[in-house]
């Protein structure tokens, strides 16, 4: 696994709010990754999150318009809480120092993991911000994003707007139908140029949640699979939302409580003691 961040990659990733890290799987891991996830998401029979009735396609609050969603993506949240090989790939504090390295912060706690699987001729994923989704409000949460099979211009590869993360703010703009609806709300970017991210399965991205990003429709009878995890850096505060938090958590949640409920939130590297908690 190619976990190394070298400080050019550091300094790309905070200018302009990605970075792209090629080979990041060797091929035994990426056969191991596959398999994990897809009898992860197999054993979730379409849950889209653990302890919640809805499945793919219906409404679960998170996405307003999940008719529509569910021809861009099926997307399944939280498998290493229902799977152990997926929880051993998410709790490698490999990656966590990755994050941490890219992010500059001490500490990484998973948000929550997600399998991205655009099936074929998908919708594509219109230009959208990820942590305003999320129930904590810091602008230097990020996720990584593994291409378990080539991501292609054909098939749905990601697109970002570089520098985007230093202007974007909380409000929530969706994921709507409307490649262009996020102009609405950012509208110094509409003439901004865009740079695809094609990657090779095994290859990985990171994002800044803040980066205005999208996908492709697949255009392709083949699908594009990808697994994702989102991280919060440790230390943040409940702002108020809900996102993929259960209702029982909620009720003892108050806004400005501390997020460090290691059952739902795990820190996988802090650089206080340089190893896994």
């Amino acid at each position: 696994m190619n976990t190394t961040i070298t400080p050019a990659q550091v300094d790309f990733y905070q200018e302009n709010g990605y970075v792209i890290i090629e080979d990041f799987l060797n091929s035994a891991e990426l056969k191991l990754w596959r398999e994990a996830v897809a009898t992860a998401v197999d054993e979730r029979n379409g849950q889209k999150i653990p302890g919640r009735a809805g499945k793919i396609g219906e409404d679960d609050g998170i996405n307003k318009d999940s008719e529509y969603l569910a021809k861009v993506f099926d997307q399944l949240i939280n498998l290493w809480q229902t799977n152990e090989k997926v929880k051993e790939l998410m709790f490698n504090p490999a990656i966590g120092e990755m994050a941490a390295t890219l992010a500059q912060v001490d500490g990484i706690r998973i948000w929550h993991d997600q399998a991205l699987f655009k099936k074929p001729w998908a919708n594509p994923t219109s230009w959208h911000l990820d942590t305003p989704f999320w129930s904590f409000s810091d602008r230097k949460a990020l996720s990584i994003w593994v291409a378990l099979d080539d991501a292609t211009f054909e098939n749905g590869c990601l697109f970002f707007i570089p520098g985007s993360h230093k202007e974007t703010s909380f409000e929530n703009p969706g994921i709507g139908r409307n490649m262009d609806s996020i102009f609405n709300f950012y509208p110094s970017f509409k003439t901004s140029p865009s740079v695809a991210a094609p990657m090779k399965a095994g290859s990985c991205s990171f994002h800044n949640g803040l980066t205005i990003h999208g996908a492709h429709a697949n255009m392709t009878p083949g699908s594009r699979r990808a697994m994702t995890c989102a991280y919060m850096p440790d230390g943040n505060t409940f702002n108020g939302i809900q996102n993929i938090l259960s209702d029982e958590a909620i009720e003892k949640l108050k806004v400005g409580d501390l997020l460090n409920n290691d059952e739902q939130n795990p820190l996988i590297y802090s650089t206080a003691t340089h190893r896994s908690l």
